[in-house]
Formats: C-alpha cells, sequence, structure tokens
C-alpha cells in the first residue's frame, strides 16, 4: 500500500483505508482483535503501590473504546525496582487484590491487558522515597547519563532479582492477565545490560553482545518457565536511552539478530520495538528495501514473531516537545503508519499520549470521527481522564 505523504491531519485518510487495522491478530494462542494497543506510560496514581477505583476506570474506559491491547503503565516487581510510592506493584496482598478488580473491569468491557514488569536499576537514583534503605543495584553502577549511581550488583542478587521477575509473571498470570510486558528499553535495568555504555561488568555478564544480553535472557527464560508456554510474553526494548537518543544496543542488523534471537529462544514471544518516530528506519546505511524498515519491521524480519511498533502516533511535533509543560500535539496523519502496515513491518500499533488525552482515540480512528478527536494535551498527564 503506498499513500501519499501531505501535511493534512488525519481526516484526510479515508475510514476504508484504515480497515486492515481493524483486523484481529493472534499472539500465540492469544487473540486481539484490532491492531491497535496502548502503550505503557507512567501515571503514578496508586497510593502505596496499590491501584485505585479511578485507575481501574482509567483502563477500563480504553478497553471499552476499542483499544485491542492495554499494555499498563509500568509495575514494580521488587521492593526495590524504584523510587516511587505511587508507582503499582505487583507483589502484596492488597496489590494483587486491586490488580484483580482492574483485569475484571478490563475484561468486562471485553478488553485484553497486560502489565509491565519494570526495575528502574540505576534510574531509581539514590533518594528513593520507596524502602530508601536499600541499595540501588544495576550492572555497573553507572546511569544512562554516565553518573555514577547506586552500585554494581552481586551475581546472587541478579538470580534474586530475576527470581522477583518470575514471581511478578506468576502473580499477574494468577490474577488474570492475558499477557506480560518485560521493560528492557530506554535505559532502565534490563536495557543497561544491554548497553555497553552502561554495562562495563567483567564477569560473565559483561563484555560481547552475548554477554550483555545473559541476564536478560535469564530473566525471559525464568518468567517463561512461571507462567508456562502459551502466555503471551513481550519484550519491549530501544536503542535510545533517556539521556542519550543516539545510543545503540545493536549497531547492524546481525547484532540485532543475535540479541533478539536470544531472548526469541529463552521464551520471548512479541518485540516491542520503542522508538521516538515509528516512521523512521531502524537502519538506513542498509541497501535496497529493507534499508527502509523500522525498528519493528526489523524485529519482526530477524525472528519471524509478531511485532508491536510505537512512536508518536498521532502527534506531529518531536518527542521532547510534546512533553513540555503546556505542550500540545495536534492529530496527525496515519499515512506513514498504513504505509508500514501494508509492508507487514508491524502486528500492533501502540498508541500512547492520545490516549491520555483522549480515550475513545482508537474508536474515532475506526468510525471516522477524526473532527472529534482530542489532541494530546500535556496538562492531561496530571488527571486521569
Amino acid at each position: 500500500m503506498t499513500i501519499e505523504h501531505t501535511d493534512e491531519q488525519t481526516e484526510m485518510v479515508h475510514p476504508a483505508a484504515l480497515a486492515d487495522l481493524f483486523t484481529p491478530v493472534d499472539l500465540g494462542p492469544l487473540r486481539v482483535p484490532n491492531r491497535f494497543a496502548m502503550a505503557p506510560m507512567t501515571r503514578e496514581f496508586s497510593p502505596e503501590g496499590t491501584v485505585t477505583d479511578d485507575v481501574v476506570s482509567y483502563y477500563a474506559r480504553r478497553a471499552a473504546a476499542g483499544v485491542g491491547l492495554l499494555i499498563t503503565e509500568g509495575v514494580y516487581v521488587s521492593e526495590d525496582s524504584g523510587p516511587s510510592t505511587r508507582v503499582p506493584r505487583l507483589f502484596g496482598e492488597p496489590q494483587l487484590a486491586a490488580w484483580k478488580r482492574l483485569v475484571a473491569a478490563v475484561h468486562a468491557e471485553g478488553g485484553l491487558i497486560a502489565p509491565q514488569l519494570w526495575h528502574l536499576g540505576a534510574e531509581r537514583g539514590d533518594h528513593a522515597e520507596f524502602n530508601p534503605g536499600l541499595p540501588t543495584l544495576s550492572p555497573s553502577g553507572i546511569s544512562s547519563t554516565g553518573v555514577a549511581r547506586g552500585r554494581a550488583a552481586t551475581v546472587a542478587e541478579l538470580d534474586r532479582i530475576r527470581d522477583d521477575f518470575a514471581r511478578a509473571a506468576a502473580s499477574a498470570q494468577e490474577v488474570g492477565f492475558d499477557a506480560v510486558e518485560l521493560h528492557g528499553a530506554h535505559g532502565y535495568l534490563l536495557d543497561q545490560f544491554l548497553w555497553e555504555g552502561t554495562n562495563r561488568r567483567e564477569d560473565l555478564y559483561g563484555g560481547s553482545l552475548e554477554a550483555r544480553t545473559r541476564f536478560p535472557v535469564e530473566v525471559a527464560a525464568a518468567v517463561r518457565a512461571a507462567v508456562g508456554p502459551d502466555l503471551p510474553v513481550i519484550f519491549r526494548f530501544s536503542q535510545w536511552k533517556s539521556g542519550d537518543y543516539t545510543a545503540r544496543i545493536a549497531k547492524t542488523p546481525a547484532e540485532l539478530e543475535a540479541l533478539l534471537g536470544a531472548l526469541a529462544e529463552a521464551g520471548v514471544s512479541v518485540f516491542h520495538a520503542s522508538t521516538r518516530r515509528h516512521w523512521e528506519p531502524a537502519f538506513p546505511e542498509v541497501a535496497g528495501p529493507d534499508g527502509q524498515l523500522g525498528l519493528a519491521g526489523w524485529a519482526k524480519k530477524v525472528t519471524g514473531l509478531p511485532s508491536i511498533a510505537v512512536g508518536s502516533v498521532g502527534l506531529n511535533q518531536a518527542f521532547q516537545v510534546a512533553f513540555q509543560d503546556g505542550g500540545r500535539a495536534e492529530t496527525t496523519g496515519l499515512e506513514p503508519l498504513l504505509e508500514q502496515f501494508g509492508r507487514g513491518e508491524f502486528d500492533l500499533m501502540a498508541v500512547g499520549r492520545v490516549l491520555l488525552s483522549d480515550p475513545s482515540w482508537v474508536a474515532k480512528v475506526r468510525e471516522g470521527r477524526f473532527d472529534e478527536i482530542r489532541p494530546f494535551h500535556a496538562e492531561d498527564r496530571e488527571s486521569l481522564s
């Protein structure tokens, strides 16, 4: 499918052209009713790590409006995962009981939902509000900006963190989640192992790309063992880090194939390729048609597994500008998305910021009600619409 690029807004795309985005797709035994996912976005509206009735309603509204798969904000897997007391957790009786209510509410609206299992590693910082007495652990005690932070984890501590991920995944399955996602992107713990800028270890977990991949692979294998063969296990990865947009964990398609192939062999069944702009080529230096593939397209090409793309869908401003206080991003054309989907680059497209401002964005796109879409406004981050 080729669609002429213009600067016009989404209403220039006829709803019939979008029909294929509303066909189902199978992630293993899980059938997702359409090709839209809700991207994980940290909200911090869960005091003491427990999702509230407002959070339950927040996710249920988006399920009711036709989002195919909801991926929650990052969820702590352990007592030392992160700094905030308002990020939800996947451990503790009150927390799991609240998650069970949330999952039931999403299912009652016909939706599907996966938690994003999150450990921040060095990005937890040295002044955590949540369990400040616990050390901040990472591969080498280095943040994504190159600042010394916390300390390097021992092998015994890594074994415990691996088991924390597996325990959280098992808990997610027990309360009824439809899949789980491992957060291996954006300079957080699993990504800190993958990137040579934050992994300076000299043991079996550092050095070569294979060695840097070892701990995320062990986590993925432990999660797969904990949930069995059927539950989809998604791995979210990125090249860029919050402190370095030029960072690369894989400098070539061959390196990407080695990295993702090891994760797939360990039990990952879906790859979620996080990019700032989904339409940008991941390896533009590659000759021929492959040079136009985005990161999700490459993930699908080198693994043969389903992929999720993400990055500024429905926005026309740069990533960092749209999130500034007072910033606003207009609804933009879906032509690049349609072109990539027509080439088979992704199976699901994750939508983020526009869903903060307009829970019904997917339904409005499906019905061609583009003039009713509420564009993203930065102030919408401050409430649960």
